[in-house]
């Protein structure tokens, strides 16, 4: 009697509203987290694949032959150093060559330590500084500086590029906070912001190339050195970053075990995560500074630790760091000595990410793959139908402002002094041959993309797909790079005829990707994700070449409407009314997926052949929209958005309502190209993706705030 009452005595006490008893919850809370810990996915499905030992001696005997290979006839050349070519030699290897291979080794080491950390604190194993964009925002602020403001890099190169990896960086975590910063939301913000910056580069390039004649090789990555001056201070810099680290790691690694566990045990989450990721984008700004962008170390060195059953957040960040450095030294080294008297000059970060493409497929594909959830509880894409009466005011506002776009935009102009006038009557023979067509096909274009925008958010229920995201672009962009380092300058129908099929290949590769497991939306993105990252870093080796035909493949890139002409804007026009009216056929389709794959099989629809033919139609319209405005403009991304902010709910009001805001948008970005910087006319492309920056912040924030 006595025990059992101790017993309730004990019971009344623990579950006493006055008294606060952490002992128990806390050792619940550690057996979880232990349980977890013994049970980890990574550990347990990837432990001892790989001997961390033998990967690294193996990386090591290569650095070492190729390094052999390399250095052999210097090192001779250098030891006589008799006559004054051999003293030249001398100079070389003690000045450029050991600087080099130092610099790789720093390089390697720095980004391999940053992607280790942000996977760490975002629970993410596939975030990385190439991933989350802190290169592209690095590269665009120090091509800012250099034009706007030369002054601020006399001040200190590493500011500049640590602001920009910081506001890129904050940026795609503000877009994918929303989705708990889940493995797929992480990759399509960080490439919708690469893509973003990458366009903004592209503006400055075309316009300030003299000043950014530089920037292709450098935004390549090149490890190129001249003395040993950079790679002391970028040494010193990373040393500075390992004091930081230090105090982080024991926080750090109690997170292994959960963000419960953690905060069970006094950690701060929420001040670590902010101190840790501050951390890792400044070494990886450091980085970037100093050698340009260099790709996918920061994933690829992160993911053999976890392969080598580096369970641990130390183990993890020793063996990341030695991957990474021996990783970048056998790229570098290679590059130089296979690629000849030129080898020297091939950007080593360029080879990395052609390199690392596949590997990013390979870790997207081992991905397990979640149902799309029913999103009308945040009213991203909800399924119930309003009343046609209260779109009524939707309707006649979009018909408007279509209606007004089209007939009014092409009317305004610039005279020859500078001044804003509206196009009298007299002069419509003579202008509007030249300013229709181009009115035309951007409206139809815009059309098309905003089509393939609003199937895509629609069916992979993620509010940041868009054409330019499942690869169909970067195929295109692929066709025009081969046509223009085969043959030079090309016509436009050559160009034209080169992007839509290497668009058609694209599609090829990614329905092949997508379709080789289970049916799902992830795949097609993640594909495309992959090809994306692969063509980017392709382009950037053909840039750096010095080629004349760069010039003209950013050109192209950055998508001038001026030189279509009335038969393909009237083209585009049909084709974007054409596949309306077929993507009206596939409403029930829309209106179904976005419920799940068990919902829609169950009430009758072929989910593969669904899910196929939308994502065929898809790319069709974006081969087809592509030569007209270039691949990069964001239409397809923001158009959806702005329809569904406008109370847009249906899938057939859906499509309706997005082809008319993509052709607005599209028809308002080419009058600014036109006017905004007299005499000169913008890409019409780029500068659409640059209007939809402060739409998307604009949006990003009313997200947040519902």
């Amino acid at each position: 009697m006595d025990r059992t009452a101790l017993r309730q005595g004990r019971a009344r006490r623990t579950h006493s509203p006055g008294v606060h008893v952490r002992r128990p919850a806390l050792r619940t809370t550690l057996r979880q987290a232990a349980a977890r810990l013994s049970g980890n996915k990574m550990g347990q499905s990837l432990k001892r694949t790989l001997d961390p030992g033998l990967l690294s001696g193996a990386l090591s005997a290569a650095a070492v032959i190729f390094g052999a290979i390399l250095l052999r006839e210097p090192l001779q050349t250098s030891l006589a150093a008799d006559s004054v070519e051999e003293q030249f030699e001398r100079l070389i290897l003690l000045h450029a060559t050991l600087p080099r291979i130092t610099m790789a080794i720093l390089c390697g080491a720095g980004l391999a330590l940053s992607g280790t950390i942000l996977q760490q604190v975002l629970r993410n194993p596939l975030v990385a500084p190439d991933t989350v964009a802190v290169n592209a925002g690095a590269r665009l602020a120090l091509a800012l500086a250099a034009v706007l403001a030369p002054g601020l890099l006399g001040f200190g190169r590493d500011l500049v590029a640590i602001a920009g990896a910081a506001v890129s960086t904050l940026l795609v975590l503000a877009i994918a906070g929303s989705r708990r910063y889940s493995p797929l939301s992480m990759i399509l913000a960080g490439l919708v912001v690469s893509l973003y910056c990458g366009a903004a580069s592209t503006v400055l390039v075309l316009l300030k190339d003299r000043y950014l004649v530089g920037l292709f090789i450098w935004g390549s990555g090149s490890l190129s050195q001249q003395s040993w001056e950079p790679a002391i201070q970028l040494a010193l810099r990373l040393l500075a970053c390992g004091l930081p680290l230090a105090m982080l790691m024991r926080p750090l690694s109690v997170m292994d075990a959960g963000e419960e566990a953690a905060r069970a045990v006094g950690v701060p989450v929420e001040r670590v995560r902010i101190f840790a990721v501050g951390l890792a984008v400044l070494m990886a700004a450091f980085v970037t500074s100093a050698v340009g962008v260099i790709g996918f170390i920061g994933l690829a060195a992160p993911a053999l630790a976890t392969l080598c059953g580096a369970e641990r957040f130390v183990a993890r960040c020793f063996w990341s760091t030695i991957f990474g450095a021996l990783l970048l030294v056998v790229t570098d080294l290679a590059v130089q000595v296979t690629g000849g008297d030129g080898g020297a000059f091939i950007p080593t970060g360029a080879v990395t990410a052609v390199i690392g493409s596949p590997l990013l497929l390979v870790f997207l594909s081992r991905l397990r793959s979640r149902e799309p959830q029913l999103l009308a509880v945040d009213a991203s894409m909800p399924v119930r139908t309003p009343h046609p009466a209260r779109n009524a005011p939707v309707w006649a506002f979009l018909a408007a402002g279509a209606l007004l776009c089209l007939c009014f935009l092409p009317l305004i102009g610039r005279a020859p002094d500078g001044s804003w006038f509206i196009l009298p009557a007299n002069m419509f023979g003579e202008i509007m041959p030249w300013r229709l067509p181009r009115t035309l096909g951007a409206a139809g274009a815009g059309g098309l993309l905003a089509i393939g925008g609003y199937i895509l958010q629609r069916v992979t229920q993620n509010p940041m797909a868009s054409p330019e995201i499942i690869g169909v672009s970067a195929g295109a962009i692929m066709g025009a790079a081969i046509v223009l380092a085969l043959g030079g300058a090309a016509s436009e129908i050559s160009l034209g005829l080169a992007a839509a099929a290497g668009s058609f290949a694209a599609l090829v590769f990614v329905l092949n990707i997508a379709f080789r497991g289970p049916a799902a939306p992830e795949r097609m993105l993640l594909a495309g994700v992959a090809l994306t990252a692969l063509v980017d870093a392709a382009v950037g080796v053909f840039s750096a070449s010095g080629s004349p035909s760069a010039v003209l493949l950013l050109a192209w890139m950055a998508g001038s409407a001026g030189g279509v002409d009335m038969t393909m804007a009237a083209s585009a026009c049909a084709a974007a009314l054409i596949f309306l009216c077929v993507a009206l056929l596939g409403s029930r389709w829309l209106a179904v997926l976005p419920l799940g794959t068990p919902v829609a099989a169950g009430v009758g629809v072929r989910v593969p052949l669904a899910l196929s033919s939308l994502f065929a139609l898809v790319a069709v319209m974006t081969a087809i929209a592509t030569p007209v405005i270039g691949p990069l403009t964001f239409v397809g991304l923001m158009a959806p958005h702005m329809v569904r902010l406008l109370g847009v709910r249906s899938a057939p009001a859906g499509l309706v309502a997005s082809a008319l805001t993509g052709a607005a948008l599209m028809t308002i970005a080419d009058s600014l190209a036109r006017t905004i910087a007299f005499p000169l006319q913008l890409p019409t492309g780029v500068l659409a993706s640059l209007i939809s920056g402060p739409v998307l912040l604009l949006l990003i924030a009313k997200g947040r705030k519902q």
